[in-house]
């Protein structure tokens, strides 16, 4: 029976490397895949703005050209690396409300209606709103705008509307519109 490598195994092997050859590693890895790239990017806070790659990523799965299948795995495998990268509150709460926007847009646009999209842009919706504490009094009052705007512009039945305002009762924001 074969050994199961995991972490362990490779954090044993790193051990033999001298910072030369973990910076040769870690070129390596830049150079290997878009993914590396961007989570080194974010990790590092480089470029204008980190959450750039994820927002597009994001948008390609949720936004696809027509003919395109919807692939909300892809955004929520976005929004894991995002957290494993660097993981900032603030970026997390931006990416949620991200989410959010991007799908209701899409649905609006082209009357897309599926359980399957629906539902996790429900519990996406519910994640910022918990993480709406957590942030600066700034972020927070945008997002939560923003939040407000597409529950407003989420008229596309099936509860999903209904879902948000009973989401933004429960996280205490008055309805006033």
């Amino acid at each position: 029976m074969e050994k199961r490598i995991g972490w362990s195994t490779v954090k044993t092997r790193l051990k033999v490397f001298d910072r030369e050859g973990l910076m040769g590693l870690i070129q390596d890895l830049y150079g290997l895949s878009q993914d590396n790239r961007s989570f080194l990017h974010a990790r590092f806070s480089l470029g204008a703005d980190p959450l750039d790659v994820y927002k597009q990523r994001m948008r390609a799965a949720l936004f696809p050209p027509l003919n395109k299948p919807v692939r909300v795995a892809d955004a929520r495998r976005t929004l894991s690396e995002y957290r494993k990268a660097i993981g900032r509150l603030e970026g997390l709460l931006e990416l949620h409300v991200f989410w959010c926007e991007t799908a209701c847009r899409f649905s609006m646009d082209y009357g897309y209606a599926e359980d399957a999209y629906f539902d996790p842009l429900l519990r996406q919706f519910e994640a910022a709103l918990k993480l709406l504490l957590s942030v600066d009094l700034s972020p927070r009052e945008a997002a939560l705008a923003r939040l407000v705007a597409v529950r407003d512009e989420m008229d596309v039945g099936y509860g999903v509307q209904d879902e948000m305002s009973w989401l933004l009762e429960q996280a205490g924001v008055r309805d006033e519109s």
